[in-house]
């Protein structure tokens, strides 16, 4: 039986850190089994561990800055040990000069916020592939109705609902109408049990770099450019990662690095030339910055697959 108390470690990080908006990016919707954010401040993620189910729970001293850290499950050591390189420990920004006012005012404004790397290939992935080409409530739906049914119950006093995801074999089980059933598409579907059957090879990106990790990525039938990027850029921590193929980024990216109302991907690409090395990073503050241009077209409409 898995013991209540918790193991505990503090951790100085010598600077600013901002559990909350760092770990933003794993956050899937605001129901997501995985993430919740609790009214004293606390971030709780659960993840599963090559040591096994964890639950941590993390909040940042006002006095001194030093991050509590409290974790539950056989992954406890595992993830205890992972904290500051979840909350960006090696991010160190060097080479990065913001040249557009927007970029040095949201800079200032979340000196906090860091881009962190959790190691976790595959817990990154499945939610990237089930965001491929739908609208984000409905990638968002799905993934919460798959983690209710087949996720384990959080270890220790986690927040009410709280899941961990189901291990690569209990993903790659999972039949056919239990995908249709969370409004999972087949071609979605489809990746994502072919990604959890080479769960140990993808696992392997961890320690990866660029182009290597890329392909090793993309080795999956299904997963393209936009899916690997998002996967560099949270498992890996990878600083230059870029999106390429998601139509709202390209369009923000364009609006308040140059304010065009209809970029694409090459020109996106071409605005963010001048910041190769850092590419995700400037991504990640224009999107901080909450500006965007006006929707003028219709929106794409949720579709529900468990009708068809």
């Amino acid at each position: 039986m898995v013991p209540v108390d918790p193991m505990t470690r503090v951790w100085d990080p010598g600077r600013p850190v901002d559990p909350r908006g760092t770990l933003a990016v794993h956050r899937r919707g605001a129901g997501d089994p995985t993430h919740r954010t609790t009214p004293d401040g606390a971030v709780w993620r659960t993840a599963r561990t090559p040591e096994g189910p964890v639950t941590i729970r993390l909040t940042v001293r006002r006095g001194d800055g030093l991050v509590d850290a409290q974790a539950w499950g056989p992954g406890a050591t595992w993830v205890l040990d992972a904290v500051p390189a979840w909350l960006g420990e090696a991010d160190l920004e060097d080479g990065f000069t913001p040249a557009h006012p927007v970029l040095r005012r949201v800079g200032a404004r979340t000196r906090a916020w860091r881009i962190g790397r959790t190691g976790l290939v595959l817990e990154a992935l499945l939610p990237a592939v089930l965001e491929q080409k739908v609208t984000g409530s409905e990638a968002r739906r799905g993934w919460r109705a798959l983690l209710h049914r087949f996720g384990t119950p959080a270890p220790g006093p986690a927040p009410a609902g709280m899941r961990v995801v189901p291990t690569p074999a209990e993903w790659a089980a999972l039949p056919s109408w239990e995908w249709h059933r969370a409004g999972i598409g087949p071609q979605r579907a489809r990746t994502a049990a072919r990604a959890a059957l080479v769960a140990a090879r993808l696992e392997e990106v961890a320690g990866m770099r660029g182009e290597d990790a890329d392909r090793r990525l993309r080795s999956v039938p299904g997963v393209g450019v936009w899916t690997a990027a998002e996967v560099r850029q949270r498992a890996l921590g990878d600083v230059d990662a870029v999106s390429v193929g998601d139509f709202h980024l390209c369009r923000q990216v364009g609006w308040v690095l140059a304010g065009e109302e209809r970029a694409d991907d090459v020109r996106m690409l071409e605005l963010l030339e001048p910041y190769r090395g850092h590419r995700y990073r400037v991504c990640r503050l224009v999107e901080l910055s909450g500006l965007a241009p006006e929707r003028r077209g219709p929106r794409l409409a949720p579709r529900d697959f468990r009708a068809m």
